[in-house]
């Protein structure tokens, strides 16, 4: 609940005996956080019904790729709005939004986990399988890297993916999985109240998410990457930035107030400066990427021991960069420096 009276008695106490106003702070960036992500869901919810409005309606027939062209294109651009919504909130939203999270945005092999063995043989029904990812693996089904469906034909449960071969599926398409993700973001826009923002939480997964950069990269050698149907990781990972650093912005100000805690070994300013400086770090890696799709990891990758002819590819470099931009364990990393700040915020919440 926000607070539109003057600044009761206790808080002035507080600032007269010279501690920062932490109550203040906390609601400002309650607010914030909740009008700047509630845009984002909102564009995400208009892209997904754009989505849905899109899907070809095929009478005694599936999609046809010519005949359909112009509304898969049309699917597939609404798709791409809805991912770049979605990819900017995602630090903030997934650790306080767990399973409308996985809903949304679980990864196809994460689904089958799940699932078990007989895994989700009708992916167009709006169960099992769901969200954004499951879309995608039917919309760029036919364009589809070999090695992505190799790799996941050896997974338990795999049901190999296809345009929708028969009317039926079509509807089910449109009425069913796309209405599903409508669905789920609605519910998402419904529960993102000023309530539900839990700021330790929702400040650990904006870390997190940067700490997990490194293993988003390294899951193309898998071939497990995350949009890995439509080849447009790389830009998940720009957009994972520029939200990041949107909500952390909201976080500043306050962080910057923070003096020297004990044990720590840099004020607030001094964290904020190597934060800063850490998110132009993987920005410049990102930038040095042209294109939608992460550069092809050699075949003899491996993240545990990678080459120095390996660590010399394009992909190699990119990883490389990530890997020591993000690293916990670097006090010049960005995620060293979020950890740090964490606790002059949230003293005893914040783990590596």
């Amino acid at each position: 609940m926000y607070r539109s009276a003057p600044i009761t008695a206790a808080l002035v106490l507080l600032a007269a005996c010279g501690q920062p106003d932490d109550t203040a702070q906390k609601e400002k960036i309650v607010e914030g956080m909740h009008s700047s992500l509630l845009a984002e869901i909102k564009k995400l919810k208009v892209a997904a019904e754009a989505m849905k409005t899109a899907a070809p309606v095929t009478q005694g027939r599936g999609w046809d790729a010519t005949t359909d062209a112009a509304a898969i294109s049309d699917l597939k651009a609404r798709w791409y709005e809805a991912r770049t919504a979605y990819e900017h909130i995602e630090g903030a939203v997934a650790p306080l939004f767990g399973e409308i999270d996985g809903a949304i945005d679980e990864r196809y092999d994460g689904f089958l986990e799940g699932l078990g063995a007989t895994g989700d043989q009708n992916l167009f029904d709006g169960e099992g399988v769901t969200g954004m990812h499951g879309i995608e693996r039917i919309l760029w089904s036919d364009t589809t890297p070999a090695s992505v469906k190799q790799k996941e034909a050896t997974l338990p449960g795999n049901k190999p993916a296809a345009f929708p071969s028969t009317e039926a599926e079509a509807a089910d398409f449109k009425n069913k999985l796309c209405a599903q993700l409508v669905t789920d973001i609605g519910t998402l826009e419904e529960q993102w109240t000023p309530a539900k923002i839990d700021l330790p939480g929702a400040y650990q997964g904006l870390k997190d998410l940067m700490n997990e950069q490194r293993e988003k990269v390294n899951n193309a050698s898998n071939n497990l990457e995350e949009s890995r149907y439509s080849q447009r990781t790389m830009r998940d990972l720009r957009d994972n930035l520029d939200g990041t650093k949107a909500i952390y912005a909201l976080f500043q100000p306050w962080i910057i107030t923070k003096p020297k805690a004990a044990g720590e070994e840099h004020s607030g300013k001094e964290l904020d400066d190597l934060i800063s400086q850490g998110f132009d770090q993987v920005a410049a890696a990102y930038a040095e990427v042209s294109g939608d799709a992460i550069p092809a990891p050699p075949a003899t990758w491996s993240a545990e021991a990678p080459s120095a002819a390996d660590l010399q590819t394009p992909f190699g470099k990119l990883y490389l960069k990530i890997r020591d931009a993000t690293d916990p364990a670097s006090e010049t990393s960005v995620v060293h420096g979020m950890d740090h700040a964490g606790e002059l915020m949230f003293p005893g919440t914040q783990q590596q």
